[in-house]
């Protein structure tokens, strides 16, 4: 079982990049299953009905959100008839959404969630271990391989979730920074762990906005919009390959696809 896991999709270039080349990408590679961070695909900053399905029609099996989850308007009203998006496991119960997500491939059920971090965030949200462990307690009996997100600002906190949870889920991953981190790789216990995935989106940016926008913010403090930008568009991720008896991580790879072949 190979599964591709992409970073943050950015607004309408990274879901027009993935409409345009994420089908061949499977295809070459290979890709069982595809999961994706949707939650700045409506605009860089939340999603829609329309977004999600949208990236779901362009070869994405399941999308996690994060604490942008409620940012575009009435999409707490569309979310429970999106089957294949789930919001954070640890908002209050009283959220509209799943807090999960199961999808059968290849004869196999993957369980899927994500958690949002405490530490410089804004959501008021319950603690990620507990609920963490609750989930795949949950999980377990139900699934074959379960696949765990910490949307999070520190890599400390999702470090820490990475060994909180090795040995008991196929692998943990990191979102919400959109820069990629270098330390993807097979825990002791068999996880597979990467702090961040960063993002699928515009490069040629500050976090996928646009750059001079977001230079003026830092350099005169003046509130200024920073609509999304467009330039040398690509996805980031892993592709894990699972075994499917164990549940477990066989290899990890940390990806990045660009038009030009340039990394």
């Amino acid at each position: 079982m190979k599964i591709l896991i992409l970073g943050d999709i950015v607004g309408r270039p990274g879901r027009a990049f993935l409409k345009t080349h994420l089908g061949n990408y499977k295809l070459k590679n290979g890709i069982d299953c595809v999961i994706a961070n949707g939650e700045n695909a409506a605009g860089g900053a939340g999603i829609t009905a329309k977004t999600a399905n949208e990236i779901l029609g362009s070869g994405v099996d399941a999308i996690t959100l994060g604490d942008h989850v409620w940012d575009q308007m009435n999409f707490n009203r569309e979310i429970d008839d999106l089957q294949y998006v789930c919001r954070p496991a640890n908002l209050p119960d009283s959220n509209p959404g799943r807090d999960r997500l199961i999808i059968e491939k290849g004869g196999l059920k993957i369980g899927i969630f994500t958690i949002l971090g405490r530490t410089f965030m804004g959501p008021k949200v319950s603690c990620p271990f507990q609920t963490a462990s609750k989930m795949v307690q949950d999980l377990d009996a139900k699934t074959d391989i379960i696949i765990a997100e910490i949307h999070a600002e520190t890599t400390s906190e999702k470090e820490a979730m990475g060994w909180h949870l090795d040995g008991k889920v196929g692998v943990v991953f990191g979102t919400h920074t959109h820069v990629p981190t270098a330390d993807g790789r097979i825990l002791k216990l068999g996880t597979a762990y990467q702090s961040d995935l960063g993002m699928t989106g515009p490069r040629e940016s500050v976090l996928g906005r646009d750059i001079d926008a977001c230079l003026g913010r830092f350099i005169d403090g003046m509130p200024r919009k920073c609509p999304v930008a467009s330039a040398d568009v690509g996805m980031q991720g892993c592709i894990l390959s699972i075994n499917e008896k164990t549940g477990f991580a066989n290899s990890f790879e940390r990806i990045e696809f660009r038009e030009n072949g340039q990394i």
